[in-house]
């Protein structure tokens, strides 16, 4: 996948008397694999819905999305799992962990659908987030910070185009983020593809082709 559009999209949840000032609402926007995209805004703005609409997990919206050129509502089940299964991983702000199972379980089962990283590998990455005394631990147990890096961890045990990360240092200091971004920069670089990360306002450590205040 080399591109998504987003073309003159609108959420439900604004109404037909507004005029939202946004600089993707209503606008033609287009992310280029390879590149590197901030959208910045309030809670309650849409972040999160966008990044679904992005993933196919809601339609409650006007306007097209386009994923290279293919619109979005005439792809399959079928096309959806193999899109979210090798060319857009998603870090959920929700996380989305099982939390009776153990850091490296969470981050395992991804790893078992895509046979992508070895299982070095993937305690390498627990050891450079400073996670590696946690990977036999229950994710219902770990601080919400550590989760977030889990689940960081978790999608990029994956094939991708793009990946989506929606607010996920919200929980990490400055030292963490510069390491977990200095770890997904790599992994990036090594794919060719292209980041979509959402702030409160915070721009986040990466080397931003645009800005976009939502």
């Amino acid at each position: 996948m080399d591109k998504i559009q987003v073309n003159h999209v609108i959420p439900d949840f604004i109404s037909d008397t507004e005029n939202p000032v946004s600089e993707i609402w209503s606008k033609e926007v287009t992310f280029c694999r390879g590149e590197k995209y901030l959208i910045r805004a309030a809670s309650g703005k849409g972040k999160s819905s966008l990044f679904s609409y992005i993933f196919g997990e809601r339609t409650d919206f006007t306007g097209d999305i386009f994923l290279d050129q293919a619109k979005t509502c005439t792809l399959t089940h079928a096309q959806w799992v193999g899109i979210r299964k090798t060319e857009i991983s998603f870090v959920f702000q929700g996380l989305r962990l099982f939390p009776d199972l153990t850091a490296f379980e969470n981050v395992s089962i991804k790893n078992r659908l895509t046979n992508h990283k070895t299982e070095a590998e993937i305690r390498n990455l627990f050891v450079r987030v400073g996670l590696e005394e946690k990977l036999n631990e229950k994710v219902s147990r770990l601080s919400y910070g550590q989760q977030q890096r889990v689940t960081i961890i978790r999608a990029l045990c994956q094939p991708f185009d793009f990946l989506l990360m929606d607010e996920p240092f919200s929980h990490l200091d400055n030292e963490n983020i510069a390491v977990v971004a200095g770890i997904v920069t790599k992994e990036l670089e090594q794919r060719g593809a292209g980041l979509i990360i959402s702030s409160l306002g915070e721009d986040y450590p990466f080397n931003y082709r645009q800005r976009f205040d939502l």
